[in-house]
């Protein structure tokens, strides 16, 4: 599958958002997930193999920050890698013609899992309890209203907020690379995923009354 033509395909089943009128950031990481899912597709590797590589990765994040704070690094690389799989396993499913409604969901599933595990990470790394859970239930929240929304007739995703699955990625990374050197970084992250997770609460709640209202 060309780059363009795996580029309408995922738009499609990202709400109509173009990765080719994107960012450089966000153009670049798709295109990324592309190559790498070319590739693993050509040996045959399947979508929910890489889905459950990257669980297993975001799994061992929590387990690396249990180690201490010099391993914090680690924990950080390993939930970069969990968030490449994470890319490629909708990119192998796309090029294969291989996207069902099971792997949809075991990949939702997979994500949530995988974020409770990295901020499982931030309270071993110092992050208060009450902070972490607060947290990890709205972003929870976050993604169940956008489900419940589109269940209920809202045609796309709606809105893409302050809150999205990517910018977790890049807090998650840095509060466990900043963890490292400095304990209350953890305690920052956190604080950060929160109130993004607030904001786009708010902005995923207007966009579901527009859609649905009336």
């Amino acid at each position: 599958m060309l780059w363009d033509d795996y580029a309408a395909t995922w738009s499609g089943l990202h709400g109509g958002f173009d990765p080719r009128r994107a960012s450089f950031l966000v153009r670049g990481w798709v295109r990324l997930a592309y190559t790498c899912g070319s590739w693993l597709t050509r040996r045959r590797i399947g979508p929910m193999a890489v889905t459950t590589a990257g669980l297993v990765l975001c799994l061992l994040v929590p387990a690396a920050a249990w180690l201490g704070r010099p391993v914090l690094i680690l924990a950080a690389a390993l939930a970069l890698l969990a968030a490449l799989a994470d890319s490629m396993d909708g990119a192998v499913a796309v090029i294969s013609g291989r996207t069902t409604k099971l792997g949809y969901v075991y990949d939702s599933v997979a994500d949530r899992l995988g974020e409770a595990a990295w901020l499982t990470a931030f309270w071993l790394a110092g992050a208060p309890g009450a902070l972490v859970v607060a947290a990890g239930a709205l972003s929870w929240l976050h993604e169940y209203a956008r489900a419940r929304a589109s269940a209920a007739g809202m045609s796309e995703i709606g809105a893409v907020t302050v809150a999205e699955r990517p910018t977790r990625v890049l807090v998650a990374i840095f509060g466990l690379v900043g963890a490292a050197a400095l304990p209350v970084v953890a305690t920052v992250a956190t604080g950060v995923w929160l109130l993004l997770a607030v904001v786009g609460a708010v902005q995923l709640a207007a966009a579901v009354r527009r859609a649905l209202a009336g």
